[in-house]
């Protein structure tokens, strides 16, 4: 069985690293290797993953678990979900939900630093969301008012009769709905939480954001990229620009501005690593590298750890594309597939599916990476899955033979 426990660190303090230290400075960063606690977890646990991470993505698919929930069972192992959703559904609320490296549930002390986002001219809304709004501005003072009034409400809630486009096989929403969005990006509303039928509830900001958080000065637009780029360093450990503008998804001469602000403060420190050409790296100052990382966990295709697929192809050789999207019939690994990290590499990844009404969780694929011994990699994930099966509170696995690692881990 794989030891959890983690080697002395290090502070880095040399212009060239190897793509093995960079690697281990990327998942101690991102709160790999270390003990996963052998006490049931509290608020703190959260807690201080949100301070390392910034930000869960949301997403809607529910196959195993909603996407958020995953970053906090990858790092610390079984907790209570319903510590996630205090944190960020009640007072006094750790996270709020808004628009991050996507949808996400932010750390609640980074709302003044995104407020630039709700501006004119800085908010990325999609453009038919802005062209149904302003096509519909006698709405809006309606929803707002409706929302002032009655909220938290659901856009389902405030529905007006009208005929609604059905052509397109995307959302197809109503203008209320659209109306609603339009004023969640603008910062006029916001999410108190998300329905059962995972739809956000919306009530005013005031009512939901903490007022310690909402009297915090507004700072300009750059200082506000900095200060997410800042934070993107912290929690990514050593990265490029692409990787430091693509963890909040900031603009890319705003991004160049604050590399070279925190260069010139000395937070960021350039760097060169092995087998990456000319490209420049970025290491945050206070970064630490283990002189080994002996993790075990599945990721989901959401997690912050693989945000950036072409960083993780240049620092651990593992080509990664989520295929949801993709017809069946061209889909190479499966409709949902995890990514499972072995000490310092990842060596496999799985399809899976939660089949609640069977109660097991089926593994539909598994896929070895070469130069790994399938005997022991099955043996782990094996572990591995099984914990997930019991925190998911499923009863068993169920091994489909589909995949090269399918028969070992069917064996283990």
């Amino acid at each position: 069985m794989l030891s959890v426990a983690v080697a002395t660190v290090v502070l880095v303090r040399r212009e060239q690293l190897s793509k093995a230290e960079a690697r281990r400075i990327a998942l101690a960063a991102q709160g790999f290797g270390v003990p996963k606690p052998q006490r049931p977890l509290t608020m703190r646990d959260v807690q201080a993953v949100t301070n390392r991470l910034a930000q869960f993505q949301i997403d809607s698919i529910n196959v195993v678990t909603r996407a958020h929930f995953m970053p906090l069972f990858s790092r610390l192992g079984p907790y209570d979900q319903g510590l996630l959703e205090r944190a960020a559904y009640r007072w006094p609320r750790r996270l709020f939900e808004y628009w991050g490296h996507a949808a996400s549930l932010i750390d609640v002390s980074l709302q003044p630093l995104l407020r630039f986002r709700m501006q004119p001219g800085f908010r990325d809304v999609w453009a038919g969301v802005e062209r149904v709004a302003q096509q519909n501005a006698d709405l809006i003072p309606f929803v707002r008012d409706e929302v002032a009034a009655r909220g938290p409400i659901s856009a389902r809630d405030l529905e007006i009769a009208e005929e609604r486009d059905r052509s397109n096989w995307g959302w197809n929403w109503s203008r209320v709905k659209t109306v609603l969005e339009w004023l969640f990006y603008v910062g006029e509303v916001t999410s108190a939480y998300r329905n059962s039928q995972f739809e956000r509830v919306y009530d005013l900001p005031e009512r939901v954001i903490p007022p310690s958080v909402l009297a915090k000065p507004t700072p300009t637009p750059q200082e506000s990229v900095t200060g997410l780029v800042r934070r993107a360093a912290q929690a990514l450990g050593i990265a490029s620009e692409s990787c430091l503008r693509d963890y909040f998804r900031t603009r890319p001469a705003m991004t160049r501005h604050a590399i070279a602000t925190l260069v010139e403060s000395g937070e960021l420190i350039p760097v060169r690593v092995e087998d990456s050409a000319s490209r420049p790296w970025y290491l945050w100052h206070q970064a630490r590298v283990p002189r080994q990382v002996a993790a075990r966990a599945l990721l989901s295709p959401f997690d912050s750890m693989i945000f950036e697929r072409a960083r993780l192809e240049r620092l651990f050789d593992f080509s990664y594309r989520i295929e949801i999207y993709v017809p069946e019939p061209k889909r190479v690994h499966g409709y949902y597939v995890y990514p499972f990290l072995l000490g310092e590499d990842f060596v496999a990844r799985v399809d899976l599916k939660a089949d609640r009404a069977g109660g097991v969780l089926r593994v539909n694929a598994a896929w070895m990476e070469p130069g790994y011994d399938s005997f022991d990699v099955a043996t782990e994930l094996t572990s591995e899955l099984k914990l997930m099966a019991e925190w998911l509170g499923l009863q068993g696995l169920e091994i489909v033979q589909r995949g090269d690692l399918a028969p070992a881990l069917a064996s283990a």
